[in-house]
């Protein structure tokens, strides 16, 4: 039909890209087709009609979904929590120190602390492994961080 052009340039100026503009006019040629409007005694006004409904349709819903500026300036504005490479190199030390610390806890005491604090294995086994209460497994546990603790203080307070 010789309207196709017309109509799609109209639709490709209205949605703001001739991509939009074609899958408009595909979409009114669908219609207009399923349509009885080939009976009308003129179908071109009905056609330009549904052409123009469309493109305010599609104007509306692209409204809906526009981003306001301070919703691109929360999306852009997302903040790194990931720590940055001092920390890492610091927290890094950290633990390498704390391997260390752990190293020179008594056996019994050094397995019953990797047991609850790495393993997450709850006192009543780890008593039962050790021949002991759970009163022992929790004073172990208790004398074990204090120690760590105090050890990693003596590093990190500068010395006089």
């Amino acid at each position: 039909m010789r309207e196709r052009a017309g109509i799609s340039r109209y639709l490709s100026r209205c949605a703001g890209s001739a991509e939009d503009g074609e899958d408009l006019a595909q979409e009114a040629w669908i219609r207009f087709s399923q349509s009885k409007a080939m009976t009308l005694v003129a179908p071109i006004p009905y056609l330009r009609r549904l052409v123009r409904n469309l493109a305010i349709d599609h104007g509306r819903s692209a409204q809906r979904r526009r981003l306001h500026s301070h919703e691109v300036d929360d999306i852009m504005n997302v903040e790194d929590n990931r720590p940055g490479p001092e920390a890492v190199l610091i927290s890094r030390d950290t633990l390498s120190r704390l391997y260390k610390i752990m190293d020179e806890l008594p056996a019994r005491r050094r397995a019953i602390l990797f047991a609850v604090r790495v393993e997450g294995k709850p006192h009543r086994q780890i008593a039962a492994v050790h021949g002991v209460s759970t009163r022992t497994i929790e004073l172990e546990i208790r004398a074990a961080i204090e120690y760590c603790f105090a050890r990693l203080d003596e590093h990190d307070t500068p010395e006089k």
